[in-house]
């Protein structure tokens, strides 16, 4: 009882009611690893980047430039649906020479992010502030001034007024960290600037109190071609690939080619499937470049064939888009970014356990494929696991092929599908969130019965929607923690098992019509 009876009268008491509803995780938050012109990089404190448009992309990470085939790929899936995705900026180099470095007046600044874009910074600092705000913070008015910086590669301008180099709310290192884009105060600052002028001194890069150029004392350079390694990175130090591992969630991994027309390491997508496993999500496989007809395909180029593949499909051929980076001319790109957007489009439209293929599952953006298949070829791919992209009258280059690189017939695998296998991991990864509060709870028939409601209520909900096969729920699903599946044994280590199955729909891949000429009816 919640309160001791100790008077006469009337005790009211609220009473649980057991429930604890379970809510589905998204299913197409998209994951993107490559280089790019700047932003925040995966060794960052603030990277990864999670975006919501291809806008946040370009204000982040720069615009379209064909020596950064990842903002294609972006640019690719939020053409085809998509809606959130995290990227994970990549630098091979020199850290010393990551960032563009300037030194004026005692303020020792250096570029937000690393690559070249910080040589194009213009800093001024001037000293027109005012005595009583400066008696605000305890200091004299020489103790403050303001800064402005400007990027004259696109023209975004950044004024911070009253800070300083001595303790205060307004000290200039904590404030350009929480509210600059553009620059951060890459060391302490000892000294108190001087009395800046109001005007700059023309063609000067950053100025000082006697108007000479300070200039930028560490010429920043851009990221070399990326190798396997920088793609691994490290997964204690949470760099590379494993930069992810910040994340509270992803569903999907796009690992584009880091040049234009070359191939992404297959040692990479190796790494990443076993991240794709730990974390319940899929990896998206381009084709290699080699694969320029059905007759050169070969799913053991990949080595991908593991029971861990059941959380990888490979989409061929590539797709041929206009560039506007080069003036509108066609070019050849890798689909990951287009399959993830259909993917996510049809989670939006239809559910997860929906097939992301069929006459629906349009390629936007697309001028045509690099190889054109025939039924005959694709019957050749299907059958190994190999999803093929095809070009109809009418509808257009749509995906015709829905299958896991476990997907090929001789395998049998129970995860032959790709909406089977992102079905079960969208409940696996939506119980194992929703059943957190069962942790250090008394491990009895009471708790037993509240998983099999709570659990059950989900998957009844998953049922209404259309998700499983079976007339009733009890063809469709079931849900089981008793005495026979937490045995005594179990209890005294701990341990409480839930056992949770369910029928899935399987994509209808073949359409057969029997036809039949009907005799002439004879009289009986």
């Amino acid at each position: 009882m919640p309160v001791t009876l100790s008077y006469p009268g009337v005790y009211v008491e609220e009473i649980p009611s057991g429930v604890r509803t379970i809510t589905g995780v998204a299913t197409s938050i998209t994951a993107f690893i490559g280089r790019a012109a700047q932003g925040a990089t995966d060794a960052d404190l603030d990277g990864p980047v999670i975006i919501n448009s291809y806008g946040d992309y370009e204000r982040n990470f720069g615009a379209l430039d064909p020596n950064y085939p990842m903002g294609y790929a972006v640019r690719d899936f939020y053409l085809n649906g998509g809606s959130k995705a995290i990227i994970v900026r990549l630098y091979k180099g020199d850290a010393s020479e990551a960032k563009a470095q300037i030194e004026v007046t005692g303020v020792p600044l250096e570029a937000a992010t690393a690559g070249t874009w910080g040589n194009k910074l213009r800093v001024r600092i001037d000293n027109q502030v005012s005595a009583d705000v400066a008696a605000l913070y305890g200091l004299a008015a020489a103790d403050l001034f303001n800064l402005t910086v400007r990027n004259m590669t696109t023209g975004a301008q950044e004024s911070f007024l009253n800070l300083s180099v001595k303790e205060s709310p307004r000290r200039v290192d904590r404030v350009l960290l929480a509210g600059s884009s553009l620059v951060r105060v890459s060391a302490p600052a000892t000294a108190v600037p001087a009395n800046m002028p109001n005007n700059p001194p023309a063609g000067k890069t950053v100025w000082d109190q006697d108007g000479t150029s300070a200039g930028v004392t560490g010429q920043a350079v851009d990221s070399a071609v990326l190798d396997a390694t920088t793609y691994k990175g490290s997964e204690s130090a949470k760099t590379g690939m494993y930069a992810l591992k910040k994340t509270d969630l992803f569903n999907l991994l796009c690992i584009p080619a880091d040049l234009r027309g070359g191939d992404t390491d297959t040692g990479v997508y190796q790494a990443a499937l076993e991240l794709c496993v730990a974390r319940r999500a899929m990896l998206i496989v381009d084709p290699p470049s080699a694969w320029s007809s059905a007759g050169n395909v070969d799913l053991s180029t990949l080595n991908l064939s593991s029971v861990s593949a059941r959380n990888a499909a490979v989409f061929f051929p590539r797709v041929i888009e206009s560039d506007p980076a080069r003036q509108s001319q066609l070019d050849t790109f890798v689909p990951c970014g287009i399959v993830a957007g259909i993917m996510a489009r049809t989670d939006s439209q239809r559910g997860v356990w929906k097939a992301p293929a069929g006459l629906d599952a349009s390629l936007n953006g697309v001028q045509g494929l690099s190889t054109v298949l025939t039924d005959d070829e694709n019957g050749m791919l299907n059958p190994i696991g190999v999803n093929c992209l095809r070009r109809f009258p009418l509808s257009g280059p749509v995906v015709w092929g829905s299958r896991t690189l476990r997907g090929a017939d001789l395998l049998a695998d129970d995860y032959k599908y790709i909406p089977v296998r992102r079905l079960a991991l969208y409940i696996e990864e939506s119980l194992f969130r929703g059943t957190q509060w069962v942790v250090f709870e008394p491990n009895d028939d009471p708790l037993w019965a509240q998983i099999r409601l709570n659990v059950g209520a989900f998957m009844q909900n998953l049922f209404r929607q259309g998700a499983f096969q079976g007339k009733t729920p009890t063809d469709a699903y079931f849900v089981k923690c008793d005495g026979e599946t937490t045995t005594q044994n179990d209890i005294n280590l701990g341990i409480v098992n839930i056992v949770v199955g369910f029928a899935p729909l399987k994509p209808a891949e073949f359409v057969v019509i029997q036809l039949q000429q009907m005799a002439g009816q004879i009289q009986t």
